[in-house]
């Protein structure tokens, strides 16, 4: 699933958000500000799901869902990007990041800081392969309440399946671990191509089967299961 969904009429907006907007609210560098200007063409609050909007009741997690659309300018939007719109959006955010005649949906997991209720915690985001704009797309998930609609939403983004009660956190921090291990099989892969000493390169290949035994145990079934 790719996540693109139809949204009801009640939810349109269609309102252009200036690229000024997001730099005052996250009082962005030089280089950030360089790299919107770069990759983004328009940043647009597409739909707002809300209770008045969809007749979901609201959690005390997730009392609305933004949905924005980013055009880019290439190819290219970058997670430096999301990560900074999503500072200064004080709601969960679903991207509809457009390029070209592609389009790709991501989202990261948000959520209230507990040390501190006026800033936002977020996961890595998760994203959707590039499919063409002309897609059919499919209702939202029926959903009893804004947060579990917004969880919904996520597990379609999951590169792995969510296991047997398994609490969205809990799904997040293996999808972490998978891909931390999957970086250090490519950096020892890496490290091993380039060294030309015996007893190192025996040494690294030792090291390389730990990991990639490790990331098979992680992909396997019933591994990380459970609430946290």
């Amino acid at each position: 699933m790719t996540a693109l969904f139809i949204y009801p009429k009640s939810t349109v907006l269609k309102r252009a958000i200036p690229k000024s907007r997001i730099y005052a609210e996250i009082g962005s560098t030089a280089a950030l500000k360089d790299r919107f200007v770069r990759e983004v063409e328009q940043i647009t609050w597409a739909y707002k799901l809300a209770p008045e909007t969809i007749n979901i009741p609201a959690t005390k997690s997730v009392t609305e869902i933004q949905v924005f659309q980013v055009k880019a300018k290439d190819d290219k939007i970058s997670d430096e990007v999301l990560r900074a719109i999503d500072r200064a959006i004080p709601f969960p955010i679903i991207f509809e990041l457009l390029s070209y005649e592609l389009i790709q949906i991501a989202a990261a997991h948000k959520r209230v800081s507990e040390a501190d209720s006026s800033k936002w915690v977020a996961s890595d985001h998760l994203r959707s392969d590039w499919v063409p704009q002309s897609t059919e797309r499919t209702p939202l998930p029926v959903a009893i309440s804004m947060g579990s609609l917004y969880d919904q939403i996520l597990k379609m983004l999951m590169p792995i399946a969510a296991e047997a009660d398994e609490s969205i956190v809990a799904q997040l921090e293996r999808v972490d671990a998978i891909l931390a291990a999957e970086r250090e099989i490519k950096r020892l892969e890496s490290k091993l191509r380039r060294e030309t000493q015996f007893n190192i390169k025996v040494a690294l290949h030792g090291q390389l089967q730990d990991a990639q035994v490790m990331l098979e145990k992680m992909n396997k079934p019933g591994r990380f299961g459970g609430e946290i």
